[in-house]
């Protein structure tokens, strides 16, 4: 099925690389203009361009998410410059494993930035953007993970697991708030996927990685192209009835 995406213009965070990447591409598959909107505006810019290559029609903007000014200055800019948007992806987010018990500053640095980024830049460009995706009675889709549950966390992620919980919570009351004004906000919830973003601690801590592969009855760590089904039809009128909820992508990890 093609075309479920026709006439829309979707701003995806964190989009020049991995989960933010695969879903620009696969939304600019289903017919959507495409914004980009990231701090590394190099990785921004060849997302975009791969789209425009493939036939899309994309453009990038750098953004840091934790400046709100800025994010409030790339709302207008959007609006002036390419239209009005109509689906918004949460998925710029920051992930390090630090001990609550190890070295305080680094603690307390890890805290501020994880929380910075993962919440309070959500809740910035969310916000920045509002007002043109209750005019168009548009789509949020948030980035959340499995670590948004109770249940699933690992003993070095305090600030991690916080902040996922904080994006099911906000998800949950912005559906809430902006389902009267016909906007519906959704959440994904990741398992492993290995992106270039958790490399680094996916090879720091290989007992981890094979401790989550032990409980996936598919077996496979999954990829950013996983999560672009989900995506898409999250944004999609597939979904017109479903709002405050989050779809697990896992390969089945919550299950054992």
């Amino acid at each position: 099925m093609s075309g479920l995406l026709d006439g829309h213009l979707a701003a995806v965070t964190g989009g020049g690389s991995g989960i933010g990447e695969a879903i620009a591409l696969g939304y600019a598959e289903q017919g959507a203009e495409i914004v980009i909107l990231d701090s590394n505006a190099a990785a921004g810019d060849d997302t975009a361009k791969a789209i425009r290559d493939a036939g899309g029609k994309a453009s990038s903007f750098e953004i840091n998410i934790t400046d709100r000014a800025a994010c409030h200055a790339v709302a207008a800019k959007i609006a002036a410059d390419v239209g009005q948007l109509t689906v918004l992806v949460n998925n710029a987010g920051i992930n390090r494993r630090t001990h609550i018990t190890g070295d305080k500053a680094a603690v307390e640095q890890d805290w501020d930035d994880i929380i910075d980024v993962n919440i309070k830049g959500m809740f910035n460009i969310t916000h920045a953007l509002l007002e043109p995706l209750r005019a168009s009675k548009g789509r949020i889709v948030n980035i959340a993970s499995i670590q948004s549950f109770l249940h699933v966390s690992w003993p070095n992620s305090a600030a991690y697991t916080t902040s996922k919980h904080g994006v099911l919570g906000l998800t949950r009351a912005l559906a809430a708030e902006l389902g009267a004004d016909g906007v519906r906000v959704n959440a994904i919830g990741p398992g492993l996927i290995e992106t270039p973003l958790n490399k680094p601690l996916r090879e720091a801590n290989p007992n981890m990685v094979a401790s989550i592969m032990q409980h996936t009855p598919l077996g496979r760590a999954g990829q950013p192209h996983d999560m672009v089904g989900p995506a898409v039809f999250l944004a999609s009128d597939l979904s017109a009835y479903v709002t405050g909820s989050i779809l697990i992508a896992d390969g089945g990890f919550r299950t054992l």
